[in-house]
């Protein structure tokens, strides 16, 4: 079965002057944050070990590619599958409210494998690829929540746009276009994603798994092997989700995150930090902390985090180290706020309760309100709170930018991370990619 005609024609004509100006803005305030949450996730034992898990089981029979921050050389797919799960180490990178998930942090270690592999020169074609990429990862993602009960990880439909956008980068024709994404929509993890936010590990979202299944499923295709129709994309029940393809832009409705932690903890972060700025009190002054929350949220009920990927599917944790510290980055979810005493004693004050209203909005909105009793006998309450970063929150280009220097410069140097910013704006001008390969792919 061959794919509509307005995705297949989507997914191999656009080009960068199809592209709105909004639509390349957000393409490349997407590749920054990216570029930034993996320089900090290649500092985790996450990193450090799927990394070596491709050198050692993912050799380059062929063209081969290097590993994102790294520099040595293995396998496209074994390339896609250690760059996904560095970006996904940090749950710090960019989402989708709708898709309950991630798309970049597969797709672009999955780029960088094909443009190494296959010898791509062109910025604007990068960027332009990586938007087409994120259009279909976003659609895909919607499709699969609204026509399945379980709730997967993003790897089961990442793995569905990897292999769209290898189609592209390959050349594929349509009949082998087509086997391409039955292949990756067959082989993506179907992960259930409930699980990993109640026993918190290393598994993550299953973003790199995705990655090398759908990088798998390209040059498979290309090579002659078959797969059955991608039912997310060719069913006729899910046409809708892909008639507007080139008109309207999922794009634009990406969050980015402020803090590394995850999405459904975030609304509680931001009251208590609200609240703590707002109000004179210590960390030492407060009685009791009170979070009510939707279902999901109230979910990652990790108290004491043993681990950086515990800590990120934590709500009791961040909110502690919010209050005891008044910030939550990257050094936040580490080993030091991890052993601090007094971020324990915080965190066993929470209370986590859900509230029916954040239910019934789930995921469209994700609220949470907080109350914390102090000792001198105040309450403080905050109002239903959001996460900063969602588009009607957004955070400016600035912001993102200063974000991407809070992740990169203490990894990859000032002067290293500031030349990755001018290349990736220059990306739209048709530049060589060359300069920003070598940056984003040797190690610090």
């Amino acid at each position: 079965m061959l794919l509509p005609s307005e995705i297949q024609s989507f997914i191999h004509d656009t080009t960068l002057d199809d592209l709105p100006d909004d639509v390349v803005a957000m393409g490349r305030r997407c590749l920054l944050d990216l570029v930034g949450v993996a320089a900090s996730g290649s500092q985790t034992d996450l990193s450090r070990l799927i990394r070596g898990h491709a050198v050692d089981h993912f050799a380059a029979g062929g063209a081969g590619a290097s590993l994102l921050l790294d520099g040595r050389i293995v396998s496209p797919s074994g390339a896609a599958l250690a760059g996904g799960m560095t970006i996904d180490s940090l749950d710090a990178h960019d989402g989708h409210r709708l898709t309950k998930g991630h798309a970049g942090c597969g797709l672009l270690p999955a780029l960088l494998a094909y443009t190494a592999a296959e010898g791509l020169a062109d910025g604007g074609d990068f960027l332009t690829t990586l938007i087409v990429g994120y259009e279909v990862a976003i659609r895909a993602g919607i499709v699969l929540h609204e026509t399945v009960p379980d709730y997967h990880t993003s790897g089961a439909w990442i793995a569905v746009a990897c292999a769209a956008i290898g189609a592209r980068v390959l050349g594929l024709d349509p009949a082998v276009t087509a086997e391409a994404v039955g292949i990756a929509e067959y082989h993506g993890p179907r992960s259930q994603m409930m699980r990993v936010i109640d026993h918190p590990t290393m598994l993550k979202d299953g973003s790199g798994w995705g990655a090398m299944a759908g990088v798998s499923a390209a040059y498979l295709a290309r090579d002659g092997f078959t797969g059955a129709p991608a039912i997310t994309m060719t069913a006729p029940e899910v046409h809708d989700r892909w008639a507007d393809l080139g008109s309207t832009w999922w794009i634009l409705d990406q969050y980015f995150k402020p803090h590394p932690v995850c999405r459904w903890a975030q609304p509680a972060v931001e009251a208590t930090l609200q609240l703590r700025a707002a109000n004179d009190f210590a960390s030492s002054d407060v009685a009791g902390i009170t979070v009510e929350t939707f279902h999901e949220g109230a979910r990652l009920i990790t108290r004491h985090p043993k681990s950086t990927e515990q800590a990120q599917y934590s709500l009791p944790f961040p909110v502690a180290v919010a209050l005891h510290a008044g910030r939550l980055g990257p050094t936040e979810i580490g080993p030091t706020m991890l052993a601090d005493p007094a971020v324990a004693k915080l965190a066993d004050l929470v209370e986590i309760r859900e509230d029916d209203d954040h239910n019934a909005a789930f995921p469209g909105k994700r609220w949470a309100r907080v109350w914390i009793e102090l000792t001198d006998g105040r309450r403080l309450e905050s109002p239903d709170t959001e996460a900063s970063g969602d588009p009607h929150l957004a955070l400016t280009d600035q912001q993102v930018r200063t974000k991407f220097h809070d992740y990169a410069d203490q990894v990859l140097g000032v002067e290293r991370a500031a030349a990755i910013e001018s290349a990736v704006d220059a990306l739209d001008s048709g530049s060589c990619l060359a300069d920003l390969l070598e940056l984003v792919l040797s190690a610090p």
